[in-house]
């Protein structure tokens, strides 16, 4: 699958991205290309493969679940722009 430069040119704007019109041409060449390996890759046979979120082997940090003594909430909103009656406040945003 090919890439226009009509359609590098619509993919652009659809991305907000200013793209001169003479760096068209390669746009469109580089996003053929990227479409060209993904096609390569749908050839590959993962059957069976279970999905992976990394190449390494890694095992999350786990903690205690144990209750705490709590009572933080005057450190927590000291830091807090505007804090009214033990809460964060915030503008509202829907009328």
């Amino acid at each position: 699958m090919s890439i226009t430069e009509e359609e590098a040119r619509k993919v652009a704007h659809l991305a907000r991205i200013a793209v001169k019109e003479e760096h068209l041409p390669a746009l469109a060449s580089e996003l053929s290309s990227i479409l060209q390996f993904m096609e390569q890759l749908n050839e590959v046979d993962v059957e069976g493969i279970e999905p992976m979120t990394g190449v390494t082997p890694m095992r999350l940090k786990r903690r205690e679940d144990v209750v705490t003594d709590g009572g933080y909430q005057g450190k927590i909103l000291a830091n807090a722009p505007d804090a009214r009656e033990g809460f964060f406040a915030v503008p509202k945003v829907v009328e």
